[in-house]
């Protein structure tokens, strides 16, 4: 299997050179928003209908329209208790806090993946863009690990998840190269915290509001092919296990972007921050550039730009996803 993986064309290493290209290519002169936002919406609207292709690129923001937030009424309503205990104060640094024992650290986990991976988001802003793209040439690449693209109906063929999976279990060390789903080890560990289903068949927190933070000793998750410790798919060091699945779809982003190289191509950047810009925004400022055929579209709240060098083909929207989605 390694082998056939080092034969395939690998998108994401390809996307790391030209996010690197575009830091040495572009100067520091920035565009914002030009012409009134109906103007850009309009614009916007014409170029999904036109384009030959459009590809897609997602970040935080997008999960964040949809109302998959790590802070706030979300974070207050399943996690109280580690708040009060341990001061935690948002899911996401809730993953790194040092749990005293394993049976802590996976409750955590658990109420972690199952309320961003396994229910529906409170906002259809995903089936919202699925609409815009669905009869389109569309591909879509995401450092998002909530997988919400394929829960509203994305074609798994046209997705390119970098950075890993909730719903996946790896091996420590990441070695042998392999996944494991998990999603009834969650359905397992958030019954036995106490956590209750509702009509819909949703955990709930009981109306007594009493849950455990932790889970039984013989539920924390092991490798079964050797017994060996799973921790999370998730891309934070070179122990991140690129399975096979992960090959086939960066691979297939490769193929895409190489097939509509020259066509009238539209690069739909949604949500990206600063974190990892080197994935999906500095790429797609390159791959703009290179294509004079193509048209780069960023939506963002509060980080909608583009380079002077693409202010011509290009259209920052500063405002909520799901807002501009609706207009579109």
């Amino acid at each position: 299997m390694k082998n056939l993986c080092d034969e395939m064309p690998n998108g994401y290493s390809e996307s790391i050179r030209q996010g690197l290209a575009a830091v040495r290519c572009f100067g520091g002169r920035m565009s914002f928003e030009t012409g009134t936002k109906e103007e850009r919406i309009a614009r916007l609207k014409q170029e999904i209908e036109m384009s030959d292709a459009i590809v897609i690129g997602a970040g935080a923001g997008l999960s964040a329209s949809a109302g998959l937030t790590y802070s706030g009424e979300r974070f207050e309503r399943y996690f109280f208790d580690f708040a009060k205990k341990y001061g935690i104060h948002d899911i996401y640094t809730g993953g790194f806090y040092p749990f005293p024992d394993a049976e802590t650290r996976w409750a955590w986990w658990a109420r972690h993946i199952y309320f961003n991976r396994y229910i529906e988001p409170p906002r259809p802003v995903y089936r919202k863009l699925l609409t815009l793209v669905k009869d389109k040439d569309y591909f879509a690449i995401t450092t998002n690990v909530d997988h919400q693209f394929l829960r509203a109906g994305f074609d798994q063929k046209r997705l390119f998840c970098t950075q890993g999976d909730y719903g996946l279990f790896q091996t420590v060390d990441g070695r042998n190269g392999k996944t494991y789903d998990n999603e009834k080890w969650v359905i397992k560990a958030m019954a036995a915290q106490g956590f209750v289903k509702d009509a819909d068949g949703v955990f709930r927190v009981p109306e007594d509001g009493k849950i455990t933070m932790r889970i039984p000793a013989e539920l924390i998750p092991k490798c079964p092919d050797d017994g060996a410790d799973l921790t999370m798919n998730l891309r934070a060091d070179d122990s991140f296990a690129e399975d096979a699945g992960w090959h086939r779809a960066s691979a297939a982003y490769s193929d895409f972007l190489r097939r509509h190289e020259n066509l009238r191509v539209l690069y739909f950047e949604l949500g990206v921050g600063g974190n990892t810009p080197v994935i999906v925004k500095y790429p797609f400022w390159q791959m703009t550039l290179a294509n004079k055929n193509a048209v780069y579209a960023c939506v963002n709240y509060g980080e909608a730009f583009c380079p002077g060098e693409i202010a011509d083909r290009s259209i920052c929207i500063d405002g909520d996803i799901g807002e501009v989605l609706e207009l579109l």
